[in-house]
């Protein structure tokens, strides 16, 4: 692989780390990395905090492993793929299930919205991916196949997140730590938000606030990067993980 690759690639194992040191992904969930216009990296199924360099798969669009490697895969890897084939100026996709973002996808009567600066580009929407309109009432709502995954890519449109009903969430970035900051946060404002609708009327941010505040923040994702990969590394070392 190329110099660059193997910098996404290392970024995409710390990502799988900080997402499972901050409770964004636990056992399950999965982010991926392109590295060509037609190519991504996925690990292999496996919790994310336990995966490693050694354990990345590169895939074409078609959701098949390049070097043909015989490992288990993940179930929702056309997630992934199929954003990817819809959306060239994604360069990462995160899927989690985060308690907060599980519970907006449940609300029909109360989006999810800015609350603070933080999280801006939540503004440019949230749809709500129901996989009841896709595959009808008795799925396991996993995004198990093509069609599943296309429908999903074209509900996203052109949002950085979408809710699953009952399911979770999935985040998209330019890269592997824009991704992973705007997962992050979309979580932070959730909880947020709903901690204080319990107390009155909520103050939203307005549009303009909003993508004001995603230019000046989103301009400066190394530095919460850095601090979230020291933080995710010193306590997995520190349980064992490599």
């Amino acid at each position: 692989m190329t110099d660059e690759t193997e910098s996404v690639a290392s970024d995409l194992v710390d990502a799988n780390r900080i997402l499972a040191h901050f409770g964004l992904l636990d056992a399950f969930g999965h982010v991926s990395a392109r590295t060509a216009p037609d190519r991504f990296l996925l690990a292999r199924n496996l919790a994310p905090a336990r995966v490693t360099r050694d354990d990345l798969l590169e895939y074409s669009l078609d959701c098949e492993p390049i070097d043909g490697r015989p490992h288990q895969q993940y179930l929702e890897r056309f997630i992934h793929s199929e954003i990817y084939r819809l959306r060239p100026d994604v360069g990462s996709v995160i899927h989690s299930h985060s308690r907060g973002l599980v519970t907006f996808g449940l609300l029909r009567d109360a989006p999810l919205k800015p609350v603070w600066h933080m999280s801006g580009f939540i503004t440019r929407g949230v749809p709500l991916f129901e996989i009841r309109d896709t595959a009808g009432d008795g799925t396991d709502l996993l995004i198990r196949n093509v069609h599943l995954g296309a429908s999903l890519a074209v509900t996203l449109g052109s949002a950085g997140i979408i809710l699953m009903r009952g399911h979770g969430a999935t985040v998209v970035g330019r890269n592997v730590r824009h991704a992973v900051y705007r997962s992050f946060y979309a979580e932070q404002n959730a909880q947020i938000q709903l901690s204080a609708a319990g107390l009155g009327e909520l103050e939203y941010l307005t549009p303009a606030e909003a993508l004001a505040a995603e230019a000046t923040v989103e301009a400066q994702i190394d530095r919460p990067w850095h601090l979230w990969r020291a933080a995710a590394c010193a306590t997995l070392h520190s349980s064992g993980y490599p």
